[in-house]
């Protein structure tokens, strides 16, 4: 499966992301698009789009703004932060999540 971790995640998470080819926005040349347009931009390559902006959920509800449209899917990170101590106490369940989503699943993992 190929996972995009958004900008605001540290690049460390990606080699705890076992079994799967983890590209970042940054390595993708999409630094600085709007959620909507890295997710259109995302679309094609990639299968589900990492992060922890909570926006991404919140603007489904915008005019013009579909996730179901989208060929691929959405975790949402919640932790106390976006650090890599943080975060990397959520890699189980991101990888359980990883299992059983299909595009156009938006998942929140975290408390």
């Amino acid at each position: 499966m190929i996972l995009l971790l958004d900008e605001c995640l540290p690049v460390r998470l990606a080699p705890l992301l076992i079994g799967h080819d983890v590209r970042t926005v940054r390595q993708m040349n999409w630094l600085g698009l709007s959620n909507g347009q890295l997710l259109a931009a995302a679309d094609s390559h990639v299968d589900v789009f990492i992060t922890v902006d909570k926006n991404v959920v919140q603007q489904q509800s915008r005019p013009g703004f579909r996730l179901a449209g989208f060929g691929l899917a959405v975790i949402v990170l919640r932790a106390r932060s976006n650090k890599i101590e943080d975060l990397s106490q959520l890699v189980d369940e991101i990888l359980a999540t990883l299992n059983g989503i299909k595009p156009g699943n938006v998942m929140t993992i975290g408390s």
